[in-house]
């Protein structure tokens, strides 16, 4: 078979990884969502138990008649937002004492019951479509989102709908209740709508009103007896969504039946100046009584305000704020709180420096760390992830003893991980869960294929008691070891990773170069993982020399670096592509720099498409996969982070955008694009095609018909491998 057939069958090499943990509270056990092999896309849930070493199936979508092909409109969104392009149970979650899990199927809801090993899931008569079930913290109810209403319904109800009740409905067009907008899901990685309070008295709960919202129209020419899809797009200067959030309290079926739903307690800030709901979620405050917390941000995104709020009354205050004069950057697990109560928080000492992580206020990372997110809280332990300053492609986990206030890296006993942190074995990627002393952590490394997951009971001690593992499924990729060379190019030191042939020896010609960034903010390719590679390698094996470079606006190395991106999304990036490529001729002697092509996706393919406008002289091919070409047609917060208000300064478009390049083509160029993409939409694609075509300048269009953003059909992902090695041997041939 080939790896291209391979890679997409396999969604490249995703189904079979164990991914989703939950750790019960004593750590004795971790809930997991698997394929059964490495080609199953009905992923199952499971429960490992950490003692014995054994793992039991608790739910197969299989023998519950899941239907992948029959999923409402809200989830199939969810699952874009997410990049989610399995099936089955692709998520779920369980009550506090880790007695029961809830999830969803072809919107249908299911609960399963995970202490006794013979317990069936059992279907609830939830009205359907369910979108995002949630179980209350005691594991007796569960809160969900169907039509646009939040709803909640009893697991162990005596009435036969067991007491379903909305708390909160629609009323108006537009609006929904309980579902992330388009903006928090796609842009600030907040996929959810309402959150359940520590006592399971209350929801807090997303009122969002998308009627301000401009209507775009998302098209497939291949149906055309099907009407096109309206979606709310919220593009760069105009309105977002309202986003309003309420307290509800949550009766009992009969209170709710003698009394109705409680109206909504609106928790109220200055929405004008701080339009984004960034966070949300609930703490306990110190006479034990739940507190809603959430953030919010400013639309320039320079302010982001920290508040507490009252359940009874709305009422809110601000506990801290983080300012930055370019933006602030919203950062992976927080806020959060310690079992004391302290807040967990990354930020800026007076919004400069590099980010630290905070518990109390007191700064608890070491400052030559990149801190990279907040992993998880067990009572007083923090976990958090983050990169030492000279090894931007490694990312490590971090654990704070809350006993001296210092924090460490976690070391990984045995497995082929040195207990070194300078050792390489020691170096790759990392993420985990920490539960009742037993930490979860999933390793990738460019010592080994694939995903390693270990399960280390008592990691907080030294002795640690026991190390088990969860084994992964996915198949090995049918390709030679990635052969990588990695290094720090010119001046600015931009981290580089060159792929080479496993054929490759230095007494043959020169190679022809392919560039495959991803080049852009929030995206690193240069990772210690060999899996980072694959993709990489097996152009490589067909005759290139594969370089990859993280320039600047790329994580990993800090913040400054981030925001040199700041009002040009263009120059700095582009110039850090060819100071790769210069650098990467001069070290290595097997890169024929006279046929030079590049590709890329999303911003990559935005990368892609530039580089040939601008630097004729340097590229020589390239294949733009669902570029950015104006920026004018993308989302809000996304582009306005970097470039601000199109209507304060419409120049700084101009400088990023693609079109006005088009009369000055030279070279081979491929566009590639989704019809059904709803972030990078088609417009940009044939805007430009328009502009090229108007100017009299050969170049391809590859429309891929009902396919989003991330295409997910093996046959066209397999496809789109072989036809664009194809186009740039064919381009780079004649500059042979």
């Amino acid at each position: 078979m080939s790896f291209p057939r391979q890679q997409a069958r396999t969604l490249r090499f995703t189904l079979g990884v164990p991914r989703s943990f939950e750790v019960s509270p004593d750590g004795g056990r971790v809930a997991f969502l698997r394929g059964r092999d490495g080609i199953d896309t009905a992923t199952c849930l499971w429960v490992h138990e950490a003692q014995e070493g054994t793992e039991r199936v608790v739910a197969d979508p299989r023998a519950l008649g899941a239907d992948d092909e029959n999923l409402p409109p809200e989830e199939r969104a969810r699952r874009e937002r997410l990049r989610e392009s399995g099936g089955g149970i692709v998520s779920y979650t369980v009550d506090r004492a880790f007695t029961r899990a809830v999830f969803t199927l072809s919107g249908r809801l299911f609960y399963v019951d995970l202490v006794g090993e013979r317990a069936e899931p059992r279907e609830l008569p939830a009205a359907t479509p369910v979108v995002d079930p949630r179980i209350s913290p005691a594991g007796d109810r569960v809160a969900y989102v169907s039509g646009g209403a939040l709803r909640v319904l009893d697991i162990a109800g005596a009435e036969a709908d067991h007491g379903d009740r909305v708390l909160a409905a629609p009323d108006g067009d537009g609006v929904t209740w309980g579902l992330a907008d388009f903006i928090a899901a796609e842009e600030m990685g907040r996929y959810r709508g309402f959150w359940w309070a520590p006592d399971g008295s209350a929801l807090l709960a997303a009122r969002v009103d998308e009627s301000p919202v401009g209507r775009w129209y998302v098209d497939d020419p291949a149906s055309p007896e099907q009407e096109p899809t309206a979606l709310r797009y919220p593009a760069a200067g105009t309105a977002n969504a309202e986003v309003r959030l309420a307290a509800l309290a949550v009766p009992s079926s009969a209170e709710f039946r003698a009394a109705g739903a409680p109206e909504p307690v609106w928790i109220d800030w200055d929405r004008e100046a701080l339009p984004y709901l960034a966070t949300a979620g609930w703490t306990t405050g110190p006479d034990g009584s739940p507190t809603a917390v959430f953030s919010a941000l400013s639309r320039d995104q320079r302010t982001l305000t920290l508040f507490g709020a009252d359940p009874v009354t709305g009422l809110a205050m601000e506990t801290r704020t983080e300012a930055d004069g370019v933006w602030v950057e919203l950062m992976p697990g927080v806020p959060a709180h310690t079992g004391r109560g302290d807040l967990v928080w990354i930020g800026r000492e007076n919004g400069t420096g590099e980010r630290r992580v905070f518990v109390g206020g007191r700064a608890v990372s070491p400052a030559d760390v990149y801190v990279r997110g907040v992993v998880d809280v067990d009572g007083d332990r923090v976990l958090y992830s983050g990169s030492p300053a000279d090894r931007p492609g490694d990312i490590s986990l971090w654990l704070l003893d809350p006993e001296t206030g210092l924090s460490s890296p976690v070391e990984l006993p045995g497995h082929g991980c040195s207990a070194s942190p300078d050792a390489d074995a020691h170096s790759g990627l990392r993420s985990g869960r920490l539960r009742g002393g037993t930490l979860v952590v999933q390793h990738r490394s460019m010592e080994f294929a694939g995903v390693r997951t270990l399960v280390i009971r008592e990691a907080d001690t030294e002795t640690r008691r026991g190390t088990g593992s969860i084994a992964s499924f996915a198949e090995a990729p049918d390709l030679p070891d990635p052969r990588v060379e990695f290094w720090r190019a010119g001046e600015r030191g931009i981290p580089c990773a060159l792929v080479l042939p496993s054929w490759y020896r230095d007494d043959l010609r020169p190679l022809p170069v392919l560039m495959a960034p991803y080049g852009g903010p929030h995206a690193q390719r240069v990772l210690r993982a060999r899996g980072a590679f694959l993709t990489a390698q097996w152009y490589a094996e067909q005759g290139f020399a594969v370089l990859i470079a993280d320039g600047r606006g790329t994580p990993g190395i800090g913040v400054e670096w981030e925001q040199e991106v700041h009002l040009d999304l263009a120059s700095g990036v582009l110039e850090d592509q060819v100071t790769a490529l210069h650098d990467a001729a001069e070290r290595f002697g097997s890169l024929d720099v006279s046929r030079v092509g590049i590709h890329g996706w999303s911003f990559g393919g935005y990368l892609a498409a530039l580089a040939v406008l601008r630097r004729p002289d340097v590229f020589h091919a390239a294949v733009a996969g669902a570029p950015v070409i104006d920026w004018r047609l993308y989302d809000t917060h996304y582009t306005e982070r970097y470039l601000g208000l199109p209507q304060d300064d419409p120049g700084v478009y101009e400088r990023s955008s693609l079109l006005d390049d088009a009369a000055g083509l030279e070279r081979p160029l491929m566009l590639i694009h989704g019809l059904s993409d709803d972030n990078v939409v088609f417009a940009h694609t044939q805007r430009m095609s328009s502009a090229l075509l108007a100017a009299g300048r050969r170049h391809t269009v590859l429309p891929l018909s009902g396919v989003t953003h991330s295409p997910s059909d093996p046959t066209v992902s397999e496809n789109l491998m072989l036809l664009q090695v194809e186009f740039l041997k064919d381009s780079l041939r004649g500059d042979a």
